[in-house]
């Protein structure tokens, strides 16, 4: 069975077989944060990994997870740093439309649009007030639902929305699948690939990429479940390979989530949507934006 995730680092590291000069790992710290970044380089790698050749950096935001002191305020920083790095130098000013992916109504993919209702749109601020937000750049904010609430794929309604403001860059925000539980909620990955809506639970739609927008496509996603089937593998793995009647029962189509999912996913999505607003104006503190947004 393979091992499934739509975690760069987690594919990494479960590869039989090294890939040499091919992908570039690299560790760091931010803000007190661990931050891994991979590179993939080639087209083989890619193939051999299941991912795009391009940028994927994780943030671990254990410390947020533990509430420790200034964690959040930290972890803001840190994660709008890593963003503000992956807009390309075409992105670095004109409109974003950021899109938070995902169905409001399913807790484990609400992370999209969670994180989409704290995202200051600037648009029509920019248009109808400039004298004070001339500083301040272009941003609008959609949560597209899902084709099953609107009839719509949810590329078909970016692309509508995008021949209308012409952004820079896109800034996709979804829920992904991790290949451990230990991942859950517990890391953000950000890559220059896009994203596939839907992909984590089998369900995977229309790309959204550069290739697909016409634009960059920066993807901010976070691990809020494990395949059933992927789990049952790695457990029976480490018990050297017994199986057993609850194991085979973890192999049918079922996802895991965490006891504290609903907290858990507001929590993270905040960071997000804080995140995206000091990325995208790096003069906004925490403080800043919870009085924009009160």
């Amino acid at each position: 069975m393979a091992f499934r995730t739509d975690l760069a680092v987690e594919a990494v590291e479960n590869l039989q077989q090294a890939t040499g000069q091919q992908v570039r790992q690299d560790k760091r710290t931010i803000e007190g944060f661990a931050v891994t970044e991979v590179d993939i380089l080639s087209s083989q790698a890619a193939r051999e990994i299941g991912k795009p050749c391009g940028r994927y950096l994780t943030l671990e935001l254990d410390a947020l997870i533990r509430r420790e002191e200034d964690a959040f305020p930290r972890a803001c920083r840190a994660l709008s740093e890593l963003l503000r790095g992956l807009l390309p130098e075409s992105a670095q000013s004109g409109p974003i439309l950021v899109a938070g992916l995902g169905n409001r109504m399913i807790t484990p993919d609400a992370i999209g649009p969670q994180a989409a209702d704290h995202v200051i749109a600037t648009r029509h601020l920019v248009e109808q007030v400039p004298d004070v937000f001339a500083a301040w750049r272009p941003v609008s904010a959609l949560a597209p639902g899902v084709l099953g609430q609107t009839g719509l794929e949810t590329g078909e309604v970016v692309c509508g929305v995008l021949d209308r403001i012409q952004p820079a860059a896109v800034i996709a925000i979804d829920a992904l699948a991790a290949g451990r539980l230990s991942r859950l909620l517990r890391t953000v990955q950000l890559a220059d690939t896009g994203i596939t809506p839907g992909a984590g639970v089998g369900n995977a739609r229309a790309a959204l990429n550069r290739k697909t927008l016409g634009v960059p496509v920066i993807a901010v996603g976070v691990p809020t479940v494990v395949d059933g089937a992927t789990l049952a593998h790695e457990i029976a793995g480490q018990l050297g390979g017994t199986s057993c009647e609850a194991l085979e029962d973890l192999s049918r189509p079922v996802m895991i989530t965490t006891r504290d999912i609903d907290r858990e996913v507001a929590d993270v999505a905040r960071v997000i949507g804080y995140s995206v607003n000091m990325a995208l104006h790096p003069h906004l503190s925490v403080e800043d934006i919870d009085l924009y947004l009160s």
